[in-house]
Formats: C-alpha cells, structure tokens, sequence
C-alpha cells in the first residue's frame, strides 16, 4: 500500500478559493464526467445541500462537484459559483432544455474565527473551481479550513487552529483518498499514541485541558455551544460502486472522525462524509470502506498538522516552538 498525493485521484479535480483576512474559505472537488456519489450525515448540527438526492433510491446517478464551505448556512452560496463554472463547460444532468449541474456540499462553522460578515459566495465557488482546473490545491489554513478551529468547549480563547487536509493510498490498481476540514468541538488525537495533536488548551505553561473530561465533568452544561463546529469532508476512490455502495463507505469513514476526535459527532458538530466513485476498479465494498477509514483519519491529522496559525488563533506547528 503506497501514499500517493490526492490530487491524483483519476476522475477528481481538488481546488480552493479562500479569504484569510477573513479567515474564511471553500474547497471544491469537481468530477466533470460524474461521479457515484453517496453521504452520511452524523452531526446533530448539519449544514447541507442535495444530500437527499443521494439517497440509493432517488433517480440521479451521478454528480458532477462537493463542494466543502466555511461560512455556516451562508456559505451554501458558494455552491451557486460552482454551478455557473459547470454550466459555462457544458457539465450538468439533461434535462433536454439545459444541462443541469449536480452540486452537493457541506459547511462548517468558523463565524467566531475571523471576520464574521465575510463568508463563501459565488465568487469564491467559482475561483475555487478555476484553481481545481489550475490544479492549484493546498492543505492547512486554507480552502474550507481557512476559518477552521479545534477544542472550543472551554471558549474561544482555548481553542487551537483547525484546517483542511488530505490523503491517498494505492493498493494494486484500487485507489482511496480522503480531504476534510477539521473544525470539531473536542479535540484530535493521534490515534496510534492516544496523543493530543490539537485541542483546547491553555498556555502559561501551554497543557491540553482535554474536552472530554471537561465535558463530563461539566455535564450539566447545556445551551448552544458557539452554534456549531463541524468537520466536512469526501472519500474519492476509482472503485466501482452503485450509491448505497458508497453510502456504505461513507458511513465507514465516518470511523476516521471517531478515532481521531474527542468527542466525535456531537450535538454541535454537523459531522458529515461524502463518497464519491469514478472509476471501474473491481473491489469488496467493506476492503474499500476500511481504507476510506485509515485515509480519513491520516487526513484528520495531517489537516491540524499542516495548518498555521491564524486570526489569533494558534496552531499545532506553532504550539511546539513556544
């Protein structure tokens, strides 16, 4: 099994458009000859759009973009920029009259990171599909991940940076890759050493102050915790699958959140993963959701990882130097 980069997943076009003044961003996933596209949505706080269309029983097959927003409900806008970059190509669903493109996406909440007026629009979808056709893609404080944070139960103030992340693997000719933006309540652990990687801390000496506990030990705490958090992110793969397939792998993936968030899927994260096959690669669908597992949560990491410090907000990279 080989590491290969994300970007070269057949079928699949990654691109980011963001406003770091702003702290705020999208990242878009284009599969213009379509894609087999399934969902699973797990967060109690979740901000979507076409996930119904996906379900196995609803006529269209095929998408043709997932889009991943910062923004909250706002940044659904952005999915309109990356409709009019389809349309202008000619990519979309028949509809005899015009052609119509399939968009699904998710957003997250990063209001409290940044300008909270800025947020995804139609513009910013269309750059980042301009940069996916440029084969302009990048990790960390950036796309969807620009605005994104970790380990908010205690308050902003002891909250580290999330980001976006992502990562491939190979298997003979089978091929699964993950990109997420991490943006979850608790905290992300490396699962191998059950170590904290980025979370609410506190500094003067800096030591993690670990959400879980915090949150059973206030456990009688209720009420709206910032609104929302949500981690975003898609399983692309050239495996051949019909939509319950990939709903299914979905589902799985969704085991990468678990093992690297503390908590995971709460009541205030939208938590939701996509799946999307292009490709006819023969392989059994529970092979392919365990790698879509492992990928997820290496993309996890690498997203809190690889991120940089941003509108006050510090990060994992920045944390060790201090």
């Amino acid at each position: 099994m080989d590491a290969i980069p994300a970007t070269a997943i057949p079928g699949f076009k990654l691109g980011n458009a963001h406003d770091l003044a702003a702290a705020t961003g999208c990242t878009v996933i284009l599969c213009p000859a379509g894609a087999v596209a399934g969902v699973d949505v797990r967060g109690g706080a979740p901000g979507t759009r076409e996930t119904d269309l996906l379900r196995p029983e609803n006529y269209v097959e095929k998408i043709h973009a997932v889009l991943l927003a910062g923004g909250s409900a706002f940044g659904l806008d952005a999915a309109s920029g990356v409709m009019a970059w389809l349309e202008e190509r000619g990519i979309g669903f028949d509809v005899g009259v015009a052609k119509v493109p399939i968009v699904a996406g998710a957003v997250l909440f990063d209001l409290p990171c940044g300008d909270p007026s800025v947020r995804p629009d139609k513009a910013m979808g269309y750059a980042a599909c301009q940069a996916a056709e440029q084969g302009s893609f990048a990790e960390g404080t950036a796309g969807a991940g620009a605005g994104a944070t970790v380990g908010k139960f205690f308050g902003m103030d002891h909250a580290m940076k999330g980001g976006l992340g992502a990562y491939a693997v190979k298997v003979g000719d089978l091929i699964v890759g993950a990109v997420v933006a991490v943006n979850c309540l608790g905290d992300v652990v490396d699962p191998d050493s059950g170590r904290i990687i980025a979370g609410a801390c506190r500094q003067d000496p800096f030591a993690f102050l670990g959400s879980e506990d915090g949150m059973i030990a206030r456990y009688g705490r209720t009420g709206n915790l910032f609104a929302g958090n949500t981690t975003i992110g898609a399983i692309l793969t050239n495996a051949a699958l019909t939509k319950a397939q990939a709903a299914k792998i979905a589902s799985m993936a969704h085991n990468g959140y678990a093992r690297t968030m503390r908590p995971a899927h709460t009541m205030v994260d939208g938590d939701t993963v996509f799946c999307l096959s292009a490709g006819d690669v023969t392989a059994d669908t529970s092979v392919v959701g365990l790698l879509a597992a492992r990928v997820m949560a290496r993309a996890v990491l690498r997203a809190v990882t690889e991120a940089t410090s941003l509108a006050g907000i510090k990060a994992a990279r920045d944390i060790k130097k201090d």
